[in-house]
């Protein structure tokens, strides 16, 4: 089968033919529906050295953000039936920690031991014709369309856990939440907490188009620049945010949100650029929280597959047939997409 593979640290990968897997005992072959083109593969591929905290040794197939139909049951498997549509859980535990047990594969106690992180981080990804997956890790889909569900599994799951998290700071009355960086997640956190808060969500961002499509989701929008952190304040009448999510993490992102934030508000860095910031007693907003986060739990995924099938969370979506998956990539790295880029391995679904 064709298959989008990481071969060698800072190499750009190729297209290329693998074998086709094969499911193992508690495992099920999937047939790709869609695989979402995700910055983190561009880390895998461009940016880890071997040997560096979170790097996975190549080569393995790309592609964490996966659905797909069940094509065949390993050994062990019951309660599925084939052609079934499912949206794959990525990150893969050891299964037996305390952190596992409760489906938070992510805070896995054992992850420096275990052969690799996820699907698609360490173990062959979506990124191709078929993919095996623990059965424990595909949530249904029902009729909903699996293709623009596929980059629900990060791009949705990882801002719904971070706000799922800092709901309390945003319950009751007169409360704002600020979304710093309105590229895929971004865009989708804006919905999240339309769905499930009452709060006024100020969105910010260097782009315009992005801007607007945040906009006509019912953000009030704050371009980036010097006057950015003043103009949230204003929009607070001097209060500042209660809750604050930075889908970029670089330095600027950071103070700009730092800045933002109220008495007692929580700021959640969940951008992976990098960023550092400095903390100061006096400056600091009283019993105001720091904090970051990595993806979520497959209990919140089966809640982000809910929110997708009642409406509440679209996706944007550009599709690629395979043959094109490098050029998604491409893009990807140059700022080209408007919207998360969807590798579609069947012709008639693109």
């Amino acid at each position: 089968m064709r298959a989008v593979v990481f071969e060698q640290y800072q190499t750009f990968p190729s297209l290329t033919e693998v074998p086709k897997p094969t499911p193992g005992p508690g495992e099920v072959l999937l047939k790709v529906a869609g695989a979402g083109a995700c910055h983190s593969d561009v880390a895998v591929y461009r940016e880890f050295q071997e040997g560096q905290p979170g790097a996975q040794a190549p080569a393995f197939v790309l592609g964490h953000e996966n659905s797909g139909w069940v094509e065949e049951l390993g050994d062990g498997v019951t309660g599925f039936t084939v052609g079934d549509a499912y949206l794959v859980y990525g990150p893969v535990g050891c299964g037996h920690c305390s952190y596992c047990s409760k489906g938070q594969d992510t805070y896995c106690e054992n992850a420096a031991t275990n052969p690799y992180m996820g699907i698609g981080l360490g173990r062959d990804g979506g990124m191709a014709e078929y993919v095996t997956v623990p059965a424990r890790n595909l949530v249904p889909l029902g009729d909903a369309d699996p293709v623009a569900a596929a980059p629900l599994s990060d791009a949705a799951l990882t801002p719904y856990h971070a706000i799922k998290n800092a709901l309390p700071n945003l319950a009751g009355g007169g409360k704002y939440a600020l979304v710093v960086g309105l590229g895929g997640l971004g865009q989708i956190a804006v919905q999240i907490l339309t769905a499930l808060t009452g709060a006024t969500v100020i969105a910010t961002d260097v782009k315009q188009d992005a801007m607007d499509r945040a906009a006509a989701r019912g953000a009030i929008t704050v371009p980036g620049g010097p006057d950015q952190v003043a103009a949230i304040r204003e929009i607070t009448g001097g209060r500042g945010v209660d809750a604050a999510f930075d889908f970029v993490g670089a330095t600027p992102t950071i103070k700009a949100a730092q800045a933002s934030m109220a008495v007692g508000g929580r700021f959640t860095v969940v951008g992976i650029a990098g960023g550092t910031t400095e903390w100061n007693f006096f400056a600091t907003p009283y019993e105001s929280t720091i904090t970051n986060t990595y993806w979520g739990t497959i209990e919140d995924l089966h809640e982000v597959v809910a929110m997708y099938r009642a409406g509440q969370i679209v996706p944007d979506v550009e599709r690629y047939a395979l043959d094109d998956a490098l050029e998604a990539y491409r893009k990807l790295e140059a700022g080209e997409l408007s919207g998360r880029a969807v590798v579609v391995p069947s012709a008639a679904a693109v």
